[in-house]
């Protein structure tokens, strides 16, 4: 279909219809996009009802980064409501424009989700956050000079990541530190210059996803809980020049142990939040 004919809410509209036809349910609850190193979380949540090549639902591509997997799936949680997971993200980078990597989340807000999860692997500019520590984001930094949002729409971002779901967060794991994320646009790595400007800023996390689809949320009026999956220093931060192999290898590292608490999270949410 020529994707260009919608408008992006329009296009938001159809994708969800398609997913509700694909996979018999009317409404998902909660969204899910699942960063490097977060992917094992969906095999915890509950029961998978159907899964869907993203390329088969309107404004969705095949995943084209090594460690992001390419399906949309619909999962029945153990409170009875249902999780979309969305495992075909777009970053900015891709070249597809910023109405592509904002697709997801405005689907997910068609098809009734109320909360969005929005996970990432990402560098550290905190001596104390090594590889393998999971972060609550609080705010973050857009540094890609641009916008999802198109028109003179004024939308408020003083709480932009629920400080609501991070409260629920922290029962679940009271020692979660929170930070401050910075996207860069990305694909390169960020120099050691650019990571000491974004600490300087505030940023505490450096990566090349969320903050975007963060904004696209709050513009739907979706709740987003966001944490990153430190899987190194950042350049000018760590002795180590940056691999993406290295940030793979780091993210199945620790896998296992935030996919639990990931999983431990949602059925929080899904049991109190909703």
């Amino acid at each position: 279909m020529n994707t260009t004919e919608f408008s992006p809410q329009e296009l938001a509209t159809e994708a969800a219809r398609v997913i509700a036809e694909r996979t018999g349910v009317a409404q998902h609850d909660i969204a899910l996009t699942l960063g490097s190193g977060w992917g094992g979380a969906a095999e915890l949540i509950g029961e998978v009802v159907a899964e869907i090549d993203a390329a088969e639902i309107p404004g969705f591509h095949a995943s084209a980064v090594v460690g992001h997997g390419g399906k949309i799936t619909s999962i029945k949680l153990k409170s009875g409501h249902h999780a979309l997971v969305l495992g075909a993200r777009t970053h900015f980078y891709e070249g597809k424009g910023v109405r592509a990597v904002a697709h997801g989340v405005r689907t997910a807000a068609a098809a009734g989700a109320k909360i969005c999860i929005l996970t990432n692997g990402c560098g550290s500019t905190v001596p104390e956050w090594g590889p393998g520590t999971a972060v609550l984001i609080k705010d973050h930094l857009n540094l890609t000079a641009t916008s999802p949002i198109e028109g003179a729409h004024f939308v408020d971002l003083s709480d932009a990541y629920s400080s609501r779901l991070r409260t629920i967060a922290h029962e679940i794991d009271p020692e979660l530190p929170e930070g401050v994320y910075t996207q860069f646009p990305g694909p390169h790595y960020e120099t050691p210059a650019e990571v000491k400007m974004a600490r300087i800023m505030g940023g505490d996390l450096v990566g090349m996803s969320t903050a975007l689809e963060t904004i696209a949320a709050a513009e739907a009026g979706v709740e987003v809980l966001g944490i990153s999956l430190v899987t190194n220093h950042a350049a000018g931060f760590g002795p180590d020049k940056l691999d993406h192999k290295e940030v793979l290898e780091a993210g199945v590292a620790a896998g296992p142990r935030i996919s639990r608490l990931l999983a431990d999270i949602i059925e929080r949410l899904s049991a109190s939040a909703l």
